[in-house]
C-alpha cells in the first residue's frame, strides 16, 4: 500500500477545478448529467442563481408550468384590479351576475387585454380601467417578447446530445485490463473531430486525514474524426496508469470517481458543442466487455445502431497479473 501511495502522490495533478479537500464521503462530486454536485451559500439566493441560465436548461416540463404559472399568476393579479375597480367598468359584462361570474369575467378580459387579442365583447370605461389596461398591454408585450427569446433560445442552444453507457467496465484489454465506457449520438446530429478526457478522482487517506488526489487518465484514443457509431473510449490499465496495482476492493475503498468529458464540433449548429457524465465505484463492473451494439440491415444496405444496446455487456475473465499480485502481498 505505501508504494501504491507513491505512486499516487507522485502522479496527481492539482488544477482539476476541485480542492484536495473536496472528499464527499458516499457522494459524487459531478452528477450524471454533467452538472457538479455543489452547493453555494454566503450569498442572498437570488444572487446566486441566473434566472435566465435557469430558464434555458431546466426541463421542458418545468419550463411549460413556470410559463403557464406566470400566466396564470399575471391574468389573476389584473382580474383583481379590475374586480376592485368595479366590473361596472368593463362594458359588456351583466353587473347583476353572481361575484364569482363577475371575476371570471375580469380574469378573461384580462387574458385578452395580456395578450393584445381584443375580442370587442368587453371593453374598459374610465380612465382608471383604461389605464390598468394599458399597464397590463404593455406587460403582455414585454412578457411574449421575453418569452419568444427564451423559447429560441431553447431550441437553438448548442447541444451534443451524446448517449452515455450507465456503467463503467474494467475488461481484458491486450494482455492485461483496461477502463472502457461507451458513447453514441443519439440525435440526427452529425458530431466531427470528437474528443474524450477522463479525470479520475481517488479518495484516500493521507496523514490521518480524508483528502482527494485526481489523476487524467491517457487514453488509447482520445480524439476521434468523426461519431458515426458508437465509441467505446478506452483506458489501458498499464505500467503507467494510476490504477496500476488496484484491484477490485482497492478501488471501492478508495471510493473511485471517473469524470468523462467530451468535446465535438456539430455540424448541424457549426458550433463546438461539449457534454459530460461522471462515473462512480458503484457504477463499476469488474470483469466484463461490452457487447457490439450496431449490425447490418437485413436488406445489407445500411447499418443499424441499435441505441437500447448501449449498456449490454457480458462477463469476462482478466487476465492474471503477476505483477498487481506481487505489488499487493
Amino acid at each position: 500500500m505505501g508504494h501504491r501511495l507513491h505512486r499516487i502522490n507522485s502522479r496527481n495533478i492539482d488544477n482539476s477545478g476541485f480542492g484536495p479537500n473536496s472528499s464527499i464521503e458516499g457522494n459524487r462530486l459531478t452528477n450524471k448529467d454533467g452538472s457538479y454536485n455543489i452547493r453555494k451559500n454566503g450569498m442572498p439566493f437570488w444572487e446566486r442563481i441566473s434566472v435566465f441560465h435557469s430558464l434555458l436548461r431546466m426541463k421542458s416540463r418545468h419550463f411549460a408550468y413556470i410559463i403557464l404559472l406566470i400566466y396564470t399568476g399575471v391574468n389573476l393579479f389584473f382580474a383583481s384590479v379590475y374586480y376592485f375597480i368595479g366590473v361596472k367598468h368593463l362594458v359588456g359584462t351583466n353587473g347583476v351576475q353572481s361575484e364569482w361570474r363577475q371575476f371570471l369575467d375580469a380574469f378573461f378580459f384580462s387574458s385578452q387585454t395580456l395578450t393584445t387579442v381584443g375580442y370587442g365583447h368587453i371593453a374598459p370605461s374610465g380612465i382608471i380601467t383604461n389605464l390598468a389596461a394599458s399597464i397590463e398591454s404593455l406587460v403582455g408585450i414585454l412578457l411574449f417578447a421575453l418569452l419568444t427569446g427564451l423559447i429560441y433560445g431553447r431550441f437553438s442552444r448548442p447541444m451534443a446530445f451524446i448517449l452515455f453507457s450507465s456503467k463503467v467496465l474494467i475488461s481484458p484489454y491486450k494482455q492485461g485490463r483496461a477502463v472502457m465506457m461507451r458513447i453514441a449520438t443519439y440525435k440526427n446530429n452529425h458530431l466531427t473531430d470528437v474528443e474524450a478526457s477522463v479525470t479520475m478522482a481517488l479518495h484516500v487517506e493521507e496523514q490521518g486525514n480524508r483528502v482527494t488526489k485526481f489523476f487524467p487518465l491517457k487514453l488509447e484514443f482520445s480524439k476521434i474524426n468523426s461519431l458515426a457509431l458508437s465509441w467505446t473510449i478506452v483506458h489501458p490499465i498499464d505500467e503507467d496508469s494510476p490504477l496500476w496495482g488496484f484491484f477490485e476492493n482497492d478501488i471501492i475503498d478508495s471510493k473511485m470517481e471517473l469524470i468523462l468529458t467530451i468535446k465535438a464540433f456539430d455540424d448541424h449548429f457549426s458550433n463546438i458543442v461539449q457534454q459530460r457524465t461522471s462515473y462512480t465505484y458503484n457504477e463499476m463492473i469488474y470483469g466484463a466487455k461490452f457487447l457490439p451494439m450496431f449490425t447490418r440491415a437485413s436488406a445489407g444496405n445500411t447499418t443499424v445502431l441499435e441505441l437500447n444496446k448501449i449498456d449490454h455487456n457480458q462477463p469476462a475473465e482478466l487476465p492474471e497479473d503477476r505483477e498487481i499480485m506481487a505489488a499487493n502481498v
